[in-house]
């Protein structure tokens, strides 16, 4: 399985190399960046210091930190793929409450699957993941009743700047950038779930996957409409991932000379899960998911366990399900109708059921997991 798991993590060889960079300029419109110069001195400060400054004032006020305007925006326009600009489906577009030197970055993209029932759930997907990736997992949560919404993370897709092949801007060397793209993925979801309640829908959740599901942790810390909420894949501290992951060994090569963990564990404690578990359980009421694969080498089996113990010690409702595969193999048959399984029967149980009452048999699950994309 780990042979299995490095080929699918070596088929992409257009990975660059990026040196550290501390990006405190990203930090200029960040609500806690006030004085950030008067803080160690003069501007001969080290920048790795007043990084590590600002992650503390961050925690201090993260709920300021991951404040925002509501868009005024919304629309929903048809969503065209394909050469021939062929429409399929509905995608709502808006403004971010986070803007960025990147104009394309700058408009949200999120794919809209319906319901009639008054449930629907924020989608996010997994780094690098193309504007297809989770498009089989919505329609599954649709027919079982669950609207959709998938975002676009910063950076991917149809946000991505031209001048990168990867979603590399949200994930680098670049310390200051990889935070703003984090606050940036929080905030876009917290204006989903505007637009959600606008149009009528009463229980809110979120499914996230690897960086999705970081992203998602930290967005439910801060916003208690989520109430349940899917972590497929789950680590501890951001750092970490980056560090040990087979998937990141170039964004860690290009920070090695300069770092060791310890220090960017702090440099990046804002946009680690592990920091948020206080916030997260303000709001005990909420069902949660942990999904997590036994032979994960970008995120490592150690840290979901750590994940989960966390969540036990706060004696919070949780579920756990365990894949046999790994990281990438997940998307791989037969591992992703097991996890579209998993997903699928934890979000019916825990959104209620349909309105009939009905409960989701494992055929039902089944079924809809036959049609899972990775």
């Amino acid at each position: 399985m780990e042979q299995w798991e490095t080929r699918l993590t070596n088929r992409d060889n257009n990975r660059v190399v990026r040196p550290l960079e501390w990006g405190l300029e990203w930090a200029r419109s960040w609500p806690c960046a006030e004085g950030i110069n008067d803080i160690v001195g003069d501007s001969a400060a080290a920048p790795e210091e007043l990084m590590c400054e600002l992650n503390q004032r961050i925690l201090a006020s993260s709920d300021r930190f991951f404040a925002y305007q509501t868009p005024r925006d919304f629309r929903l326009e048809p969503f065209r793929t394909g050469v021939h600009g062929k429409a399929s489906g509905q995608a709502l577009r808006f403004t971010s409450a986070a803007q960025t030197p990147f104009p394309v970055n700058n408009t949200v993209l999120a794919r809209w699957f319906p319901s009639r029932e008054k449930r629907a759930l924020v989608v996010l997907p997994q780094w690098n993941s193309d504007n297809e990736g989770h498009i089989g997992l919505c329609r599954i949560f649709q027919r079982l009743g669950i609207a959709a919404l998938r975002l676009s993370l910063p950076y991917h897709d149809v946000r991505k700047p031209p001048e990168t092949e990867r979603a590399d801007y949200a994930v680098s060397a670049n310390i200051g950038r990889t935070i703003d793209a984090a606050r940036q993925a929080v905030l876009d979801v917290r204006c989903c779930l505007d637009w959600l309640q606008s149009q009528g829908y009463e229980q809110l959740g979120i499914v996230g996957t690897s960086l999705g599901s970081c992203y998602a942790f930290i967005a439910a810390a801060h916003d208690p409409r989520l109430r349940v909420c899917a972590f497929n894949h789950a680590s501890t501290y951001f750092a970490d991932v980056v560090w040990t992951g087979q998937s990141t060994r170039h964004v860690r090569a290009g920070l090695d000379a300069a770092l060791n963990l310890e220090r960017l564990r702090r440099a990046w404690l804002a946009i680690s899960p592990m920091s948020y578990f206080e916030q997260y359980a303000r709001f005990a009421a909420r069902k949660s998911l942990v999904i997590y694969a036994k032979y994960d080498l970008t995120f490592l089996p150690q840290f979901s366990r750590a994940i989960v113990d966390e969540f036990h010690r706060r004696q919070l409702d949780l579920q756990v399900s365990v894949l046999p595969c790994g990281h990438y193999t997940c998307g791989e048959t037969p591992y992703k109708y097991l996890d579209a399984y998993y997903l699928a029967s934890f979000l019916w149980r825990a959104f209620g059921g349909l309105s009939s009452g009905a409960g989701l048999n494992r055929s039902a699950a089944e079924s809809a997991g036959r049609s899972a994309m990775s």
